[in-house]
């Protein structure tokens, strides 16, 4: 089983163990073509408790026309949990609705169950990258490259995008997959579970000895990554739901309407351990 689907799968489980609260708002960016701006990279929806999902705009152009038909209210008062069913298939506009409703719904939960994912733990800083080092980047992340300015660690980096390795030529920057296989050190970008990209990913990363999954969407239970070996996963938490739709709208920093949220493996009981509603 894929890990889209475990995570359609566990999110619509909370839903029916859960009461879910509706969904009060959501908001899409203007569709570019060619790829999303960064004021214009994620799309978001906010429940009626104030809590929200995060997702990003990761669509073809083929898609467009489909993306910009979406009417935002006819999504107000309807469940997060019926936009979960088409996750995990080959419609990246259902995906990138999925991945919006699943991580609503899990700090939904989180909220009510009194779960606390570490808000303050540098999930960079969790990699302890040290002198010798072999470190994968799965998506370029130019966070990562400060914590290597003064280090001897080695650098690979893995990515779809092939006219990053002319832009960068000082970089070691590839299309194959298969040199994670020597790194003992991997972060990978959050995008890699809207792209079903990752399950190809830890395929080449059983002999790193730390894993690490980081993004601005990555605001789910970690219980189907944490089971295939990632150690850190690391992501934003929306504290203001409508207010991360406004600024969104208003192609703002909604930093301000998030807080950051980190899962360690070694700490992590699981989410089948949490307290009843």
């Amino acid at each position: 089983m894929s890990i889209m689907t475990e995570m359609r799968d566990m999110a619509l489980r909370l839903a029916s163990e859960y009461q879910i609260p509706k969904i009060a708002g959501i908001v899409f960016p203007p569709f570019f073509e060619g790829g999303q701006p960064q004021h214009s990279e994620f799309m978001a929806l906010a429940l009626e408790d104030g809590t929200g999902g995060i997702s990003y705009v990761l669509l073809p152009d083929a898609s467009a026309e489909d993306y910009r038909s979406l009417k935002a209210e006819s999504f107000v008062g309807t469940s997060p949990a019926q936009y979960l069913s088409a996750f995990g298939g080959a419609d990246p506009l259902h995906n990138m609705l999925g991945l919006a409703a699943i991580n609503a719904i899990c700090q939904h939960v989180m909220r009510i169950t009194g779960v606390e994912p570490d808000v303050a733990a540098d999930s960079l800083g969790l990699m302890n990258i040290e002198d010798g080092d072999c470190v994968g980047m799965v998506g370029f992340f130019p966070p990562l490259l400060k914590y290597l300015q003064n280090s001897t660690a080695e650098l690979v980096i893995i990515e779809k995008n092939e006219t990053l390795i002319d832009r960068y030529p000082n970089l070691h920057i590839t299309l194959d997959v298969t040199e994670l296989n020597r790194c003992n050190k991997v972060l990978c970008t959050g995008t890699t579970l809207l792209n079903d990209t990752l399950d190809e990913i830890l395929t080449h990363c059983s002999t790193a000895e730390h894993i690490s999954v980081l993004g601005p969407t990555a605001g789910y239970f970690p219980d189907p990554l944490f089971a295939r070996g990632v150690d850190v996963l690391g992501g934003r938490m929306v504290k203001d739901g409508m207010l991360l739709l406004q600024l969104i709208a208003e192609r703002k920093k909604w930093g301000v309407a998030t807080q950051k949220l980190c899962f360690q493996a070694s700490h992590y009981v699981g989410v089948n351990c949490m307290g009843d509603s």
